[in-house]
Order: C-alpha cells, then sequence, then structure tokens
C-alpha cells in the first residue's frame, strides 16, 4: 500500500462531514461519481458519533450453514497479525458472503472489543452485528446491514483481500471515512489537496444557505449565485 498520511493530515480528513468530503472529491474527477461509497443496504448505528477515519482491514465471513466435519468451525486468530500490519487507525470491513448473508454475526461483544484493541475504530459490514450497547459505550462505530441475536457459524473465511460492502469495492489498506451518512474511500494520490478544497466547497455552501434564510432573500439572487457555481 501507498505511504500512510501523517496524523495532522489524517485528521484533518477525518473532521470532514462525509458529503462535504464527497463533494470535494468529485472535483478532482479521479472516479465515476456512482463509485466509491456505500449505499443505502447499510446504515450507520451511531451518527451522533464523530466521523471515522482509518485503513482498511479487509476480511470475508460466512456462517449461515454448519460444518461438514465438526460440530464448529475452528477459531482463527492468524487474521489478528494482518490487522496489526496495517497502519493506525483500522477499519474492519467484513463482507457476508454466506449464501444467506446476515443470519448470524461475527462481531459481537467479543470481537468488537478485539477489533478495537487491534487498532480499529469502527467495522462496516453487509453482514449483521449485536452487542450494540458495548460498542456505543466504547465509542466503536458500526456500519452494517442490521442486527441480530446469533453468531450462528459465523467465522472467518479470508483476510486482506478485495471485498465489497454495500456497493464499495474496498482493498487491504485502502483509506476510508465514515459518518452518518455513509462510509466512501478516499483516493490516496488526492488526500492531501481534499481539505482546502473543502472548505472552499464548504464556504460557498453557506453563503448559498445564509442567502435562503436572509429577508433580502430574491429568486434573481439566488439564480445568479448558483450560476457562478456552475463549471
Amino acid at each position: 500500500m501507498n505511504k500512510p498520511l501523517s496524523d495532522d493530515r489524517l485528521e484533518a480528513l477525518r473532521r470532514l462531514d462525509a458529503c462535504t468530503l464527497a463533494n470535494a472529491i468529485e472535483t478532482f474527477q479521479v472516479r465515476l461519481r456512482n463509485e466509491g461509497f456505500t449505499d443505502g443496504s447499510l446504515r450507520c448505528f451511531f451518527p451522533h458519533l464523530e466521523p471515522i477515519a482509518g485503513y482498511a482491514a479487509t476480511i470475508k465471513v460466512r456462517g449461515s450453514a454448519p460444518p461438514t466435519a465438526d460440530s464448529l468451525y475452528p477459531d482463527r486468530t492468524d487474521w489478528w497479525n494482518y490487522v496489526m500490519s496495517l497502519p493506525e487507525p483500522r477499519i474492519v470491513i467484513a463482507q457476508d458472503i454466506a449464501s444467506c448473508p446476515g443470519l448470524g454475526a461475527l462481531f459481537g461483544v467479543v470481537h468488537i472489543n478485539i477489533a478495537r484493541a487491534l487498532g480499529s475504530v469502527g467495522i462496516v459490514t453487509n453482514g449483521v452485528v449485536r452487542g450494540i450497547p458495548v460498542a456505543e459505550a466504547l465509542g466503536f462505530q458500526i456500519f452494517a446491514g442490521g442486527v441480530t441475536v446469533s453468531h450462528a457459524y459465523t467465522h472467518i473465511v479470508e483476510f486482506g483481500i478485495p471485498v465489497e460492502v454495500g456497493g464499495l469495492k474496498v482493498h487491504s489498506g485502502d483509506l476510508l471515512h465514515g459518518d452518518q451518512h455513509g462510509v466512501q474511500s478516499i483516493p490516496l494520490n488526492i488526500a492531501d489537496q481534499i481539505p482546502p478544497v473543502a472548505a472552499r466547497i464548504a464556504a460557498r455552501k453557506q453563503a448559498l444557505i445564509a442567502l435562503c434564510r436572509s429577508p433580502e432573500f430574491r429568486v434573481e439572487r439566488l439564480r445568479a449565485v448558483v450560476a457562478k457555481e456552475q463549471p
């Protein structure tokens, strides 16, 4: 993967709200506007928490069906070393590849605490989770398709490989950002240039909003302001 950002540059990106960040990324025209973010199939469990940013630790899980040989799938701990090999902070991206995704949860009280101890600030999964109060108390963000009461037979199949969750394609080590609006990837080759562009976009947006709320509002003035924003 590319060299990780310095702490201050990563923090500047983390502080951005997801919508302004997405608008800023669009101006660089490095990807199509319908790519690079999660769709509405995932929800942010704790919208009151601050945005998160970190490097993707990718895993694939499965668990809707029992094993054919033994009564349980063996526990894997080798993925811990993989997660620790990535720069901090980390975000675990778990694609549930079961024939019935979302039946059982890998991430509950135990694995949420493990992920946090491994330097992760949140998880993103097309599957389900449990142990919600524990995650909230820890300030550990969750983006998931839903909740469940059971872990069923959910187990880790692979890690460190490309995954797709909620329409977002993620490679190991990708830089990600998430808040109540969803999760998106940040192209590392433009990461340093994004904060000043985002600041200009936010300033223009606030000026337009101020006009809309002003007693001096006129449609003609609004049309003139919008016209200036057209490329």
